[in-house]
């Protein structure tokens, strides 16, 4: 593989392309008009060109038109990825309308709340989930119609059988749907986690997305021949802001798969030739210690994206799967790739990086502070909140004045994650503000000790919880989910802890675990382990062992 210095830089690849409007619409027109037979998504057996994929938007956007979807109007799809929710993607945004992915995998209760929070005019699904999404959107007021994928040709066995069904849906003689909407408009709505309420609807416009997916080519010096491997979801902003926003942004391919399959990954990355793949830490953590018999060193992936790296995974990229470009960065729905470390360094172990750049923005790009409770700047060195403003900032949060008015302070993005910055400028994740343990007068992030504990070999994942203290404020107690095949003790992990912890920071209790609970952004839910009253019942208190 070339070396950065004989490829071209971010610049150089954006301007391979036209200007564009500022719209996603003419963002992909300006790729399909100079790269019309390249390919742009890869979803198992099928290929979409680029011109390809420009067209089935168009003829999708027709069809939308036709069930009463309009500029501004607001469609929901619950569906695993596939080459149409890509496509549905676009068509929405050629219209003007607002795109809005929801988890399949949702519960009943969850889907009556996001579908009647969104308010959506037409509900998309696939046909798997489709009677039970129509059982919940009839009983919605505004009722929406659902309509299947099913619908649009998700059986046929190639792009072009596919083309010919949305022709037909269509009309033969139809004229396609013009382009509609403005750089400023609402474009996408990623619903948040919702781990301490109900989830937020982000906005974002088609500005910011663009902004998200061209910087995501500074991040990674992405090149016109790259190939983006995403196992993530389309309602996650990493697969459909970084991954495809990225491919479209470098002119290069998409590549996806309805569901990740941790004893497939290998295989899957050779077979498509992937040269770039965005990772969060439970699923570099399932790979790190699946069987390495599933190892296929004929892969071609050079380029790794995602948080937080520890020293184990960073080691066993490196070593074992001849990865040798890892990325940290930093980013949340409301501010997509605020920060990371430079493809060129130099990059340091454990930070976040440092504020992001853009190839063509005049000025500053991404700018971060770390501050007190009164909004004041700290010293380097210190902890505080992490506030940041950028051009890629999220809209507002979806019919909800008072949290998006809540969110900021004198323009300043409020993250609610607690940061320090040393004194070249770099940033650190310490916790989230609400991850903070209070024992015994101290404060301790619960961030740091699960990145410590997951780092034992034997460890497959662990979260650290505060639990109420018989003398006042809390104890330690940490969740350890042990990796198969091992003999991990509870005296294991509290040894492990006093060689590479505090003793303050030792956890009094550990509790072992098959599995641990995740939001749907892969996140360890640490508000259910904290609602679990069985998890300090079973747990082990470390104090009761005998010394050894």
């Amino acid at each position: 593989m070339q070396k950065p210095s004989e490829q071209l830089s971010p610049a150089q690849v954006l301007a391979l392309y036209p200007a564009h409007a500022g719209t996603i619409s003419s963002f992909l027109a300006t790729r399909a008009r100079t790269h019309a037979q390249r390919p742009a998504l890869e979803v198992e057996h099928r290929k979409w060109s680029f011109a390809e994929l420009e067209q089935a938007s168009e003829l999708l956007a027709s069809v939308l038109g036709r069930h009463g979807l309009v500029r501004g109007d607001r469609l929901a799809l619950v569906s695993v990825n596939s080459d149409l929710s890509v496509i549905l993607f676009l068509a929405v945004a050629r219209i003007g309308a607002i795109f809005i992915p929801l988890n399949p995998a949702a519960t009943r209760a969850d889907l009556q709340y996001l579908l009647g929070h969104s308010r959506a005019r037409l509900i998309v699904v696939q046909p798997a989930d489709l009677e039970r999404v129509r059982e919940v959107a009839q009983g919605l007021e505004p009722h929406a119609p659902t309509l299947s994928l099913a619908e649009w040709g998700l059986a046929a066995e190639s792009s072009a059988a596919v083309l010919e069904q949305l022709l037909r849906q269509a009309g033969a003689h139809t004229q396609t749907t013009p382009a509609a909407g403005r750089a400023e408009d609402a474009a996408v709505v990623i619903y948040t986690s919702g781990t301490t309420g109900f989830p937020k609807g982000v906005v974002h416009t088609h500005r910011t997305y663009i902004l998200a997916a061209e910087g995501f080519v500074a991040r990674m010096y992405l090149q016109p021949a790259e190939r983006l491997l995403t196992v993530m979801p389309f309602f996650h902003i990493n697969a459909l802001f970084y991954s495809f926003g990225g491919a479209i942004a470098a002119g290069g391919t998409l590549v996806t798969t309805p569901r990740f399959s941790a004893s497939q990954f290998w295989q899957l990355a050779a077979q498509t030739g992937a040269t770039e793949f965005n990772f969060l830490a439970a699923v570099s953590n399932i790979l790190i210690n699946r069987p390495r018999t599933e190892f296929n060193p004929a892969h071609r992936i050079r380029k790794l994206y995602g948080g937080p790296i520890s020293e184990r995974m960073d080691q066993v990229f490196r070593e074992e799967f001849h990865v040798p470009d890892l990325i940290e960065g930093y980013g949340m729905t409301e501010i997509p790739g605020a920060c990371c470390n430079p493809f060129l360094g130099p990059r340091k172990p454990g930070s976040i990086g440092l504020p992001a750049v853009h190839p063509n923005y005049p000025g500053e790009f991404s700018q971060l502070r770390v501050v007190d409770e009164e909004g004041r700047d700290v010293q380097a060195g210190q902890v505080g909140e992490l506030v940041v403003r950028t051009p890629m900032l999220f809209k507002e949060y979806l019919d909800d004045p008072a949290q998006t008015t809540a969110a900021f302070r004198d323009g300043w993005f409020l993250t609610g994650d607690l940061a320090r910055r040393d004194p070249d400028g770099y940033f650190y994740f310490v916790a989230r503000k609400k991850d903070i343990i209070r024992r015994r007068g101290e404060n301790i992030a619960g961030a740091e000790l699960d990145r410590v504990i997951s780092n034992h070999p034997e460890v497959l994942e662990a979260a650290a919880i505060g639990v109420p203290s018989e003398l006042g404020e809390e104890e330690i107690l940490v969740v350890v989910v042990p990796r198969a095949g091992g003999g991990l003790t509870p005296r294991d992990v509290m040894d492990w802890c006093r060689e590479q912890l505090a003793p303050m920071k030792v956890p009094r209790f550990i509790t072992f675990a098959e599995a641990m609970p995740h939001t749907p952004s892969h996140r360890v839910a640490k508000h259910l382990l904290k609602s679990d009253k069985s998890l300090i019942e079973r747990a082990v208190d470390t104090a009761q062992l005998p010394k050894g």
